[in-house]
Order: structure tokens, then sequence, then C-alpha cells
């Protein structure tokens, strides 16, 4: 059986707060498991079917466990590679391999184009890349008012056009625009405004993770495995077209896992996907070419 041991490391502007479940018997690459902003708790069921091999997770900068310290109300993928980066040199290890999640999938795209000597295997599964999307104005357009409805009427209101936004299939026009804001209540949100600013989703990332453009020079040139990886469950929602749109400009094409965008949940936030099928096309990927 694993150990578990929680460890935190000083950073600019954070305190970043990792698990480490050590297995002491593997001579494979640490698991790196992230998303953005979904801390660890979201990983569990992930983490333990691979208690052959150390795993570690994380919670991003802003996001529970991983309180910021300068007062700032944006977080970019920049910051959370060079976290990202602090914490594989910790770890003391040597390369890690890496499944990164949504927000996550785009804050270790950045982190093998700075550092690709850290990263053996990166799975990248449906980055939400709107800004490499045909539709990208408008995607761009709906995703920041998501941030500027937070902004002015707080985190039920936002949320609902986040839920919204993740859902839809195809593109997001003009159309899409112009549609009235859905009810908070429809997704049992509250709709009044407690007055709070610090959400991590709506309020520090949503804005600067899906205006992010990787830097695709550095990533074809890296010595990183890069897959891209997209669910079979998600077609036509913006993070698997995103995964789509990523791919492509790797010149490669997205390997399909079980599941939607949340394939991997084993019951984590109320949600239930495909874990141990999921699991099991993960450690098929890992363990060689796709």
């Amino acid at each position: 059986m694993n150990t578990l041991t929680t460890r935190t490391l000083e950073a600019p502007g954070a305190t970043l707060t990792y698990d480490v479940r050590l297995n002491e018997t593997s001579d494979a690459p640490v698991l790196l498991i992230i998303g953005s902003p979904m801390g660890a708790a979201g990983f569990g069921t992930l983490a333990g079917h691979f208690a052959d091999r150390t795993v570690v997770t994380y919670d991003p900068r802003g996001t529970e466990r991983s309180p910021r310290t300068d007062g700032s109300t944006l977080t970019t993928p920049a910051e959370h590679a060079g976290d990202l980066h602090r914490i594989i040199a910790a770890l003391g290890t040597g390369p890690v391999d890496v499944f990164a999640s949504s927000g996550g999938a785009i804050n270790a795209l950045a982190l093998v184009a700075r550092h690709p000597e850290q990263v053996r295997t990166l799975v990248a599964h449906e980055p939400p890349a709107a800004a490499l999307l045909p539709d990208r104005e408008c995607a761009l357009a709906a995703n920041r008012d998501i941030h500027d409805t937070y902004l002015r009427s707080g985190f039920g209101p936002a949320m609902a056009k986040f839920i919204a936004i993740v859902g839809h299939k195809g593109p997001i026009d003009a159309d899409y625009l112009k549609r009235p804001a859905p009810d908070p209540a429809m997704f049992g949100l509250p709709a009044e405004d407690d007055g709070s600013r610090n959400d991590p989703l709506v309020g520090q990332n949503v804005v600067s993770c899906t205006h992010f453009e990787p830097d695709f020079d550095a990533l074809r040139a890296a010595s990183t495995r890069v897959v891209v990886a997209a669910g079979v469950d998600s077609e036509g929602e913006l993070a698997n077209r995103g995964a789509h749109a990523v791919a492509e400009r790797l010149g490669t094409t997205p390997v399909l896992f079980p599941g939607g965008h949340g394939g991997f949940l084993g019951g984590e936030y109320g949600q239930t996907g495909e874990p141990e099928a999921f699991a099991a096309r993960l450690r098929e990927v890992l363990s060689g070419p796709a």
C-alpha cells in the first residue's frame, strides 16, 4: 500500500500544497495528476488505480489548500507552469509522467514548452483552448462574459453561464452570445451575490486559461512525448474541440478516452464517469505509443 504524505512548498505569491502517494518499490516514473482549478480532491479515484507507482496530486494556487499570498485575483498558465516546475524539482525524482485535465492540460502544455526535461510523457486531456478554435472570437467573448458576470453579479449567475458553455455542443456563435442568461436556480446555484470575488474558476482562471495559446514550436521540438486526449462522450463540446485543435497544431490525432470531460471521476463532487475504464486507457497510453 502506498504511503500518503502531504507537503507544502513556498512559491512566489502562493503556498502550494501537494500530496505524495509514495510507492518505494516502483521504478516507474512518478505520475503527476493535475487539473485546474480542480485540486487534488478531484483525483482520488484515478490516483487509486495507480498504486503500483508513486502518484502526486496538488491544489493549484488559489485553490483549496494552496492560498495565494500576494492578493492577486488573476492566475495565468505561466504562473501555474512555474508552480509545477517547482513541485517536480522538489520531488527530486527525475522526469515524471503527467496526466493533466481541462485547465490543467493548458498549464501542462505551458510547462512542457518551458521545461521539457522534466516531463517524459504528457497526456493532455481536453484542454479548453478556445483561442485555437475557428469560432475563437465568440468563444473568447463568451468566456470573458462569464468573468465579467462574476465581477458584476457574483458566483451563481457566473457559474450558471459556465455550466451552460461547458455542455454546449458545436461552435459558439453570435446567436449563442445573444441568448438569455441561464437561471442559476436551474443548476441549484444561488442567485444572490455574497460579495466575494475570490473564486478560482470564474474569478481567477476562466479568462487566462481559455485565452492561452501554447508555444507549438517549443512543444514540437520538445523531448517530451505529448499525447492529446479527448472524451468519447464529449464530442462537440468546447474542451473536446480544444483537444482536437491542439492535436492538429501538433500534427497528431487525439487519443479517445472513455466518458466525457470528467470521465476519470469516481463520485468526486457528486459526479461519476467511467474511472476504471479511464484508468485502464491512461495506463495503456503511458506505457507506449498511442
